[in-house]
């Protein structure tokens, strides 16, 4: 009897384990943003041709501290090679960055609208990409955990100004 439930527990156990996927998604923030706003970027490239910077709002990155967020823009820095910077279009308002007779930047400012945490290896992102009244487009991202690395699965374009 003992033998048939110690069976019973070990399956349990073992089918149980082989769910988990073992990462923490708390401990890859940095990249895990990183992968979803490089998606965004990645849409409609003309609106970034000609960017003299990139502006990440992370104002509503409330899960990530100061060394995720500086792993965002040291990403984005690396890879884009234009200076990169966390704010808001309000303080790009605010720094002069922001043309009001065009209502446009000489940039572009990436926002996360909405994260939801749909398992450990599988988030859901809406976010966009601005340059201008006329020049903007929104993007859902679904990035997931595969082969050791976080990666987007689909991006699909919601909207289009």
């Amino acid at each position: 009897m003992k033998i048939k439930h110690f069976s019973i527990l070990l399956v349990l156990s073992l089918l149980l384990s082989a769910c988990n996927t073992g990462i923490e998604p708390s401990e890859h923030l940095g990249e895990i943003y990183s992968v979803a706003l490089d998606s965004i970027m990645e849409q409609d490239e003309a609106l970034s041709s000609d960017m003299e910077y990139i502006a990440i709002d992370m104002s509503n990155f409330e899960d990530a501290d100061e060394s995720d967020k500086e792993e965002i823009l040291s990403y984005f820095k690396e890879k884009y090679k234009v200076e990169v910077m966390d704010t808001t279009l309000e303080q790009l308002k605010e720094k002069g960055l922001y043309n009001s007779d065009t209502m446009g930047l000489d940039g572009v400012l990436l926002r996360i609208e909405k994260v939801d945490f749909k398992s450990n290896n599988r988030i859901f992102f809406e976010g966009s990409k601005y340059c201008s009244g006329l020049g903007a487009v929104g993007v859902e991202v679904k990035v997931h955990y595969k082969d050791n690395k976080w990666e987007s699965k689909e991006v699909k374009m919601t909207w289009i100004s």
